[in-house]
């Protein structure tokens, strides 16, 4: 039996700044009071649900919810208190729902995880540039609010990852994420939302990968 030891943080109410508002009075959007993980999901805890539901297990789980790679780094570098990645989106919201919640939506992501600060986003741009990242264990840093690893430990999954998708007409017309729109975000120089707007739009449901995990959120503090 694994002991899972599980801590989440309050977060709000607060306001959201989008970085592409979809119209002026959206600009600053109202973020109720919820919920988040202290920290990623880790190996451990992904592997005690697996345990409990098998549908979940690598050599289970059916591809229309997770791709070929899912769960590829517990052959070869499995540690417990590493987050768990290569884990889908289908599935990081399956674990979620075992434990009474959801994954966050972005204005609660953005809220709890991002803080304005130079230094801040200095770090960010360093390690979204990086083509390889040493994954450590969960704990890392520590943001101002309490919540843990939201800078330089990996990417995180949201529920509407793709609610700004970039499409085919916008590329044409130039209005991309760190091209041409950057002129129409409510911070032209915000570069590191830009990336996380890009990298989101870039994912489909299905997808894993190795530097790509999760951390649940709650309406109500979970017991």
């Amino acid at each position: 039996m694994i002991a899972l030891v599980l801590a989440a943080i309050a977060i709000g109410p607060g306001i959201y700044r989008p970085t592409f508002p979809a119209s002026p009075s959206e600009a600053a959007v109202p973020v109720a009071k919820f919920w988040i993980d202290r920290d990623l999901v880790t190996n451990a805890e992904f592997l005690a649900f697996t345990l409990q539901h098998p549908e979940w297990r690598r050599d289970r789980v059916k591809r229309i919810f997770a791709d070929a790679e899912y769960l590829a780094q517990w052959g070869t570098a499995w540690r417990p208190n590493a987050p768990a990645v290569n884990v889908s989106w289908f599935a990081a919201r399956a674990y979620c729902a075992s434990r009474g919640g959801r994954l966050p939506v972005e204005k609660e992501w953005e809220l709890a995880a991002m803080t304005s600060d130079p230094a801040t986003e200095k770090q960010l741009l360093a390690w979204y540039a990086e083509t390889t990242h040493e994954l450590q264990d969960v704990g890392h840093t520590t943001n101002a609010l309490g919540v843990r690893d939201a800078v330089g430990l990996v990417w995180e999954w949201i529920e509407d990852f793709n609610a700004a998708l970039v499409t085919a007409d916008s590329r044409s017309t130039g209005d991309m994420f760190c091209g041409g729109a950057g002129a129409k975000s409510q911070d032209p120089t915000a570069y590191a939302s830009f990336m996380r707007l890009a990298f989101r739009s870039s994912l489909e449901a299905r997808f894993t990968l190795p530097v790509l995990g999760f951390r649940c959120a709650y309406d109500k503090e979970p017991s």
